[in-house]
């Protein structure tokens, strides 16, 4: 039996890149998956086409994560779909880098009220909708909390919020059976790295000259531990950010 055979999870931002292998692995592991979108309804339903071609369980739902309504919705939908909720994928978010002199306040906000309150909102949901045996959150982190890059500072700073949050709710939620976790990725190539001209270029080449094991990471590379944290061989994890980036730090 698969690990993760009769759980249903969500997870947010999946039509592409990290959240749709991500969305791919814990179906192919069991579970039932809600592939949530904001924006790109043919991304994700490619990826619910391919869960299903596989013999997986999978709906799409549109909505955005920083708006407390949508994110109910998104949920919902997992029960009325699947009769459960177990596991959370808090993965969409957005990023744009830029100098200090560059920093806006409609900058900050996008950035902040996706990749944060983002975050809270759904989780706060999810802790409403896990059933007395609890759940697991994982969320989508990144290692640019660890490196501090240059011109990266409202980015990172949303990352390094993500990390806090991290170890606060893991210990907030850790009666009621829930554990929150952290995955915190280097570089990995997507549609939005390739589309934002990052793959090819000299910066990817500088991130790749300092990890260890000398690439970009590719979803694929994430995607397992996410199944991992979401299943009961993670039982005993929770409030912990693991860091896979191929050594980059």
């Amino acid at each position: 039996m698969s690990r993760l055979s009769g759980k249903t999870a969500v997870v947010t931002g999946a039509s592409k890149g990290i959240g749709a292998g991500i969305a791919i692995n814990l179906a192919a592991e069991g579970a039932a998956v809600v592939v949530n979108y904001a924006s790109s309804k043919e991304g994700a339903e490619r990826v619910v086409a391919d869960i299903k071609a596989k013999g997986g369980q999978a709906i799409a739902v549109q909505g955005d994560v920083a708006k407390a309504d949508d994110v109910a919705k998104i949920l919902a939908a997992a029960k009325q779909a699947f009769g459960r909720l177990d596991i959370l994928v808090n993965n969409a978010g957005v990023y744009q880098f830029s100098p200090l002199d560059g920093v806006t306040e409609e900058n900050f906000h996008r950035h902040f009220n996706t990749n944060v309150l983002g975050l809270l909102l759904a989780t706060q949901e999810a802790a409403r909708q896990f059933g007395p045996e609890g759940g697991s959150v994982i969320n989508i982190g990144s290692v640019a909390s660890a490196i501090n890059s240059p011109q990266t500072v409202v980015y990172t700073a949303t990352k390094s919020a993500v990390d806090a949050v991290t170890r606060v709710l893991a210990k907030e939620l850790g009666p009621r059976k829930i554990r929150v976790n952290s995955i915190n990725p280097g570089m990995v190539e997507t549609e939005g790295t390739n589309a934002a001209g990052v793959i090819g270029s000299d910066f990817e080449k500088q991130f790749v000259a300092l990890t260890p094991l000398g690439r970009t990471g590719q979803p694929d590379d994430i995607a397992p531990i996410a199944a991992f944290l979401a299943s009961d061989d993670a039982r005993w994890v929770t409030g912990e950010t693991i860091v896979v980036s191929g050594g980059l730090r």
